[in-house]
């Protein structure tokens, strides 16, 4: 159910921050005797899991596990944490027969059987989709399957302003309603679930609200980050001089044929390595050319499957002026996917007693330096529940903290903490990338 929060102290078992794939998830498998609160930032369908157009990885039969464990490792440059990695490749399958029990219309031949595409940096075809609109799909039918269980409340338009927290244990969150005054919400576990950092970056495939206030809490608190300077950058979104988040063009696209051309529309690169290599490639054949962009050609995909496969990606591009059928489109490299995060273990534990991390705000280590084309939704998906399971399995009741210390007039200066926060987690990506670049610095003189 969806309600407006008229309280300045919200009591439940569980508290969620986030409402992608990764925070519903979690919260449906959780057990249904336990008080479950969902809050998000913005509107329920503004998570940049709406925004997935690719698809999902699945383990299509153990002949594929070498490749699809290889090919993860090759795009994260061998910095993947392999356990984790296992983890979600044998998890795969479980998660796909779930989604689809909820609903979920994956692509089928004419014989019924799940059909699988091919994207950048993949040996084999192995990834499940809904038209281009796959995170859509998913996201849309875990959120009208939450909304039918009378134990998960959810709130819209709230924003996480810090945590509560007393002897390295969370015992819940201050908030900011949609009044703009500020609140708390106890509980005995709580769930970062809170997306990625696109917000922090003038050109991004994201949600503007999304800006890492976890990450900045997290640091705050003392809670361990993982890589927080491990970025990745896509390849191809559509070029454009207007204000927002920009419209990405999947993989998939490259994936099932489409080429890069120059501006002599000439090719220059092979569309199907690692997007890292790939979006290194065109920021040098932009330098070349003295061009804001280059350009991505669908010449050799049929127009009736670009029609059937890519029908959102066909109507965006249309509505900018691009007809992908006929002509060329301009693409630019743009910030897309957070790799570091908020460092959790195997069950997506935090450093911190009582706090999970779920989703693109966690790293478990699946990606390593750079995420493989449609890990994602697996990822968040597999180790949401794997959160889920462990509280269930671990439950403890918190006591002990009162409430009545909690100074909430410190909270009411919303733009400068959001200033604050924002300054804090820029500071702490560009230490990071500092030393690492000094420690492959070490590694190549010796």
């Amino acid at each position: 159910m969806i309600r407006r929060n008229d309280k300045f102290n919200i009591k439940s078992d569980i508290i969620i921050i986030g409402c992608g794939v990764s925070g519903l998830y979690c919260a449906l498998n959780l057990p249904k005797d336990k008080r479950i609160t969902v809050i998000t930032k913005d509107s329920l369908e503004n998570s940049d899991s709406f925004l997935a157009q690719g698809g999902i990885c699945v383990l299509k039969n153990e002949n594929d596990y070498d490749s699809f464990f290889e090919d993860t490792l090759r795009a994260g440059h061998y910095e993947n944490n392999k356990e984790s990695v296992d983890i979600m490749i044998r998890s795969s399958r479980n998660v796909i027969n779930e989604l689809i029990g909820y609903g979920v219309d994956f692509e089928r031949d004419e014989n019924g059987e799940l059909t699988y595409t091919r994207e950048g940096a993949h040996s084999d075809k192995r990834i499940l989709f809904h038209e281009d609109i796959t995170g859509k799909e998913i996201t849309s039918k875990l959120l009208t399957e939450t909304k039918k269980h009378h134990n998960i409340t959810l709130y819209e338009h709230v924003t996480m302003l810090d945590i509560l927290e007393k002897d390295n244990t969370c015992y819940g969150i201050v908030a900011r309603n949609e009044a703009g005054t500020p609140i708390t919400f106890t509980a005995d576990y709580t769930v970062f679930a809170s997306g990625g950092i696109g917000g922090l970056f003038t050109h991004s495939t994201n949600f503007r609200h999304l800006t890492g206030d976890a990450l900045a809490i997290s640091l705050k608190h003392g809670i361990r980050l993982q890589n927080p300077d491990y970025i990745q950058i896509h390849p191809t979104t559509l070029y454009s001089k207007k204000d927002g988040r920009r419209f990405l063009i999947s993989e998939s696209v490259r994936g099932e044929g489409a080429i890069l051309l120059n501006k002599n529309n000439e090719r220059f690169v092979n569309e199907l390595l690692p997007r890292d290599v790939v979006a290194n490639a065109i920021f040098e054949q932009m330098k070349i050319d003295n061009m804001p962009y280059v350009r991505l050609s669908l010449e050799h995909i049929p127009t009736d499957e670009i029609l059937t496969h890519f029908p959102n990606i066909y109507k965006q591009c249309l509505e900018e002026g691009y007809d992908i059928t006929k002509e060329p489109i301009p693409v630019v490299p743009a910030q897309h996917y957070f790799m570091g995060g908020i460092d959790v273990n195997r069950y997506s534990k935090t450093s911190m007693e009582h706090l999970y991390a779920v989703g693109e705000t966690a790293c478990n280590g699946v990606h390593g330096k750079n995420r493989l084309a449609s890990n994602s939704l697996l990822e968040s998906l597999v180790f949401a529940k794997r959160a889920a399971l462990d509280m269930t399995k671990n439950y403890e009741s918190l006591s002990g903290y009162d409430i009545a210390n909690v100074n909430l007039n410190n909270y009411k200066n919303y733009q400068r903490l959001q200033s604050e926060y924002k300054k804090i987690v820029l500071d702490e990506i560009e230490r990071m990338k500092t030393e690492h670049e000094q420690h492959n610095n070490e590694v190549e003189c010796r």
